[in-house]
């Protein structure tokens, strides 16, 4: 193991613990705010706890970047463990104050240098970024090398969001409302996309099998320009629908490999239950 470069990232690229143990990568969660109770995305409040919460309160939730300080006993504490670099990946910049408050902890930290990287995006997508980051990290790779190759990555990585209700990204300030109204005059199922790391409409479609549809189409595009992908089937709390959707894909292209991730209590609040997605990465 490499010890001279860690990995940092926060809650929302939602990697598995023993992930995030083998290659010795640290979270800082974001948090949940249920009226006055604030809970701290993984740690305090399971996905599954979520959404059963969510079901049984009238009020949408609200979502809080981490604190400053919780980026700085980090950084600190792998300062004292010997690491000399940090590549800290986090979520766009444009839908949270994150990646700022993880900066700001990287000006407040003596004895390491963080370089910080701005995904531009979250979920799954940040989780290709972060592996890889580890990845090379382990392999003995400095923080320039591996920002570099994750900027690479940023050309090929994709990821489209058809949400079950608007509703919630309006209410979390995610969508204006005209293109609320416009969404539910027309009873769509919108596919959304990250641009310039926001998150805004791409397609209006009428039908959840013709937006999924859609979206298969937009991947087998880029599968047929040839070379290996990974694809990830994204759900808010729709397992047995997600497990078929990677089973379709799986069937249908030979150089795609796919797993099943979810959305967590923090993209949850703002894209919704019953919300789906597809991303992929070449490789």
């Amino acid at each position: 193991m490499n010890k001279s470069v860690a990995v940092v990232t926060d809650s929302t690229a939602y990697l598995p613990e023993n992930i995030r143990k083998e290659l010795s990568i640290e979270m800082v969660p974001l948090h949940v705010v249920f009226g006055e109770e604030s809970f701290q995305e993984e740690r305090d409040l399971t996905t599954e706890e979520f959404y059963k919460k969510m079901t049984s309160t009238e009020d949408l939730p609200k979502t809080s970047q981490p604190a400053i300080g919780d980026f700085v006993t980090v950084y600190e504490d792998l300062a004292k463990k010997g690491y000399k670099q940090v590549v800290s990946i986090h979520l766009s910049s444009k839908i949270s104050g994150t990646y700022q408050a993880a900066m700001g902890a990287a000006n407040m930290v003596e004895g390491i240098d963080v370089y910080g990287f701005d995904s531009e995006i979250s979920s799954a997508p940040q989780a290709y970024y972060v592996l890889e980051a580890a990845i090379m990290a382990n392999e003995g790779a400095d923080a320039t090398a591996i920002l570099e190759k994750l900027k690479e990555m940023k050309k090929t990585s994709k990821a489209y969001i058809m949400v079950d209700d608007l509703s919630h990204l309006h209410r979390g300030g995610r969508l204006n409302t005209a293109q609320l109204v416009v969404g539910n005059l027309l009873k769509i199922k919108p596919i959304l996309i990250f641009e310039d790391g926001r998150i805004v409409p791409f397609e209006k479609v009428r039908t959840e099998k013709k937006a999924l549809t859609r979206i298969l189409g937009l991947l087998e595009a880029d599968v047929e320009q040839g070379g290996n992908f990974i694809a990830t089937v994204i759900h808010a709390n729709r397992l047995e629908d997600a497990e078929k959707l990677a089973a379709t894909i799986q069937g249908r292209f030979g150089n795609v490999t796919v797993d099943i991730s979810h959305l967590g209590p923090v993209l949850g609040t703002h894209l919704g239950p019953g919300s789906l997605a597809i991303c992929w990465q070449k490789k």
